[in-house]
């Protein structure tokens, strides 16, 4: 299956379920190699309107620190790695953390 007939299903599952918050994220995963707007898009979506979908955070933060949104990028980290403290997900903090640590070091932060 292309990226382009993977991203019209989605487009369809999310126009079914606006609310349902993978719908999104899948959507900004499939854009993210060829159309950065959408993804960026797709992406703001989810921190607004989902925020409690935390697998958002940790590529949600990438993309945006790939950007050179680097205060963004950093909040973005911040909040996720609150998030999975307060939902007592362990692997995912861990898997912030590390990501959140190389990133400041690379961004002299």
């Amino acid at each position: 299956m292309s990226n382009l007939s993977r991203i019209e299903i989605l487009k369809e599952y999310a126009d079914q379920e606006p609310e349902n918050p993978f719908n999104w994220y899948a959507l900004a995963l499939e854009y993210q190699n060829f159309d950065l707007e959408k993804t960026s898009y797709c992406f703001n979506k989810l921190l607004k309107e989902h925020k409690g979908y935390l697998p958002t955070y940790y590529h949600a933060a990438l993309f945006f620190s790939e950007r050179n949104q680097i205060d963004f990028a950093k909040t973005i980290f911040e909040t996720g790695i609150d998030l999975a403290k307060d939902q007592n997900n362990e692997k995912a903090l861990r898997e912030l953390q590390n990501s959140f640590q190389n990133f400041i070091f690379e961004n002299d932060l």
